[in-house]
């Protein structure tokens, strides 16, 4: 009779086996968190841009058509900034820059930016005739800036889920509206979301800075950079901004001031970049 020959797998081979399987399972569930990593990625940096921007672009056009409809017309005639025909809001303190729902911080103290006496900007004047505020996360403004290509709807506000993530630039409470006395105070995304302030970091001294309303165009001119300062340097937005960290960074006189903030380094939101502006002239509508 032919025996037939019996192969007996030892346990060596079974463990063997078993490692196998638990390396392959092990390369299968990193691959499968690499992709949903990778897809998170593409969601934040392409599919949130993608999104803001288009959604901006349409609330700008929405406002253009609006405000060329003669709909919100007031009959408003050229002044001088700081009159009658500026829009709604208070040139008083705003809020602290990472806390949009804080207190007003007190006026900042005096000092010396250099400036002399025949370059300080006249005080604000007393308003009269002030039109309603606009409500909570409601886009009433265009900011466009030359330099670096932005046309972006500015929001009342700067909560993230009302305005900062639908690509929008957003107005600090509290501080003064376009063409006012004061502090003209601004936030907008650096990453994700629109980003429409990405660039910000390349304006320089005499860069354009044009806010439209439905009353007026108002020309700012950036004047100042900060390049790096705290999360919670509430001064830089203060009607009169200075620096509470970086001593001698900001003005010591009132003045028709405009300020963006964004985060920075990209991609972090642990310091802020501060760009400051002047106002230069303004038409009506």
């Amino acid at each position: 009779m032919e025996r037939v020959p019996v192969v007996v797998q030892g346990r060596r081979d079974r463990r063997r086996g078993r490692a196998a399987r638990l390396v392959w399972g092990g390369a299968e569930a990193a691959v499968t968190c690499g992709l949903v990593l990778l897809l998170l990625v593409v969601h934040q940096l392409w599919w949130t841009n993608r999104q803001a921007r288009e959604g901006a672009e349409r609330k700008v056009q929405a406002l253009e058509r609006e405000w060329g409809s003669g709909q919100s017309s007031d009959g408003g005639s050229g002044h001088s900034p700081g009159d009658a025909a500026a829009e709604p809001g208070s040139g008083g303190p705003g809020p602290d820059p990472a806390d949009p729902d804080g207190g007003s911080p007190d006026p900042g103290g005096p000092g010396d930016d250099g400036e002399s006496a025949g370059r300080q900007q006249p005080a604000p004047r007393r308003q009269t005739d002030v039109a309603p505020a606009p409500r909570w996360d409601q886009a009433y403004a265009v900011l466009r800036i030359p330099r670096i290509g932005i046309r972006v709807p500015v929001a009342e506000g700067i909560s993230k889920g009302g305005v900062l993530n639908k690509g929008y630039v957003g107005h600090y409470p509290r501080t003064a509206q376009p063409g006012q006395g004061g502090n003209f105070a601004l936030a907008g995304h650096r990453n994700t979301h629109g980003e429409p302030f990405r660039r910000l970091d390349r304006l320089a001294g005499g860069d354009e800075l044009v806010v439209e309303t439905k009353r007026a165009i108002y020309t700012y001119v950036v004047d100042k950079v900060l390049a790096r300062t705290s999360a919670r340097d509430s001064g830089v937005i203060r009607a009169v901004p200075r620096s509470l960290v970086k001593a001698g960074h900001g003005y010591s006189s009132p003045g028709y001031y405009i300020t963006l903030t964004t985060c920075t380094p990209e991609y972090t939101s642990k310091y802020r970049l501060i760009v400051w502006g002047k106002l230069q002239s303004m038409r009506p509508r």
